[in-house]
């Protein structure tokens, strides 16, 4: 199966380091981040969980709940949440899927048999609480991934989601906007855009990040 953005995040039922999981029902009507790594006690997977529990309270700023994923067992994930923890000063404060029979991975295409045909790669998903995905990032199992950017994007979805705007390159919270090329009406735009903006070509406006 092959996701792309926009679909339904596939529901799943699944043993994890704190027990059970209900995808669903675990998100509730929030957003999520799912992501996978390798395996268990290897060297970078055990600085992404440990970067990812000391950004708790920024996940959390954002309405966002985190879950791992690895084809390894509970066990394995117990002990090695205590490596974790230990290596990285801080204590894992989120769920890790034990998807020995690899059936999350595929339902999320995690497994990538060039790549490697038993273990998954660095896939993640941000999904928002309407279930649909919205952000699909694939990493190589050799490249960390770049938790700011993951937070960055999560601020540009809800930013955009909520109001008339895109993101350009580079953007960071708190930083311009561009205003959609569909919206026209002079007297809608400044209603919308009280600050005003700066029309560098028809198509190109900047505006103040409305929400700040």
């Amino acid at each position: 199966m092959t996701l792309r953005l926009g679909d339904i995040a596939p529901d799943f039922e699944q043993d994890s380091s704190v027990g059970k999981i209900k995808f669903h029902e675990f998100l509730g009507d929030g957003w999520g981040v799912l992501f996978s790594h390798p395996a268990d006690y290897t060297p970078v997977c055990t600085t992404e969980l440990g970067l990812t529990a000391k950004l708790k309270g920024e996940f959390e700023k954002r309405g966002v709940k985190v879950i791992a994923l690895s084809v390894d067992d509970v066990e394995s994930h117990k002990g090695w949440i205590k490596d974790i923890n230990e290596t990285q000063n801080t204590t894992v404060n989120f769920p890790i899927l034990a998807d020995g029979d690899r059936k999350v991975s595929q339902l999320y295409d995690m497994i990538h048999p060039n790549a490697s045909e038993t273990v998954t790669v660095r896939s993640l998903f941000v999904i928002d609480p309407k279930k649909k995905v919205r952000l699909i990032i694939t990493y190589p199992a050799s490249t960390g991934r770049n938790f700011d950017e993951i937070l960055r994007v999560i601020d540009s979805l809800q930013l955009t989601d909520n109001y008339s705007v895109a993101t350009p390159g580079n953007w960071k919270d708190g930083e311009d906007v561009v205003i959609v090329p569909s919206l026209k009406d002079e007297a809608v735009l400044k209603e919308k855009f009280p600050k005003g903006y700066k029309a560098v070509r028809p198509y190109l406006r900047l505006t103040p990040q409305p929400n700040k």
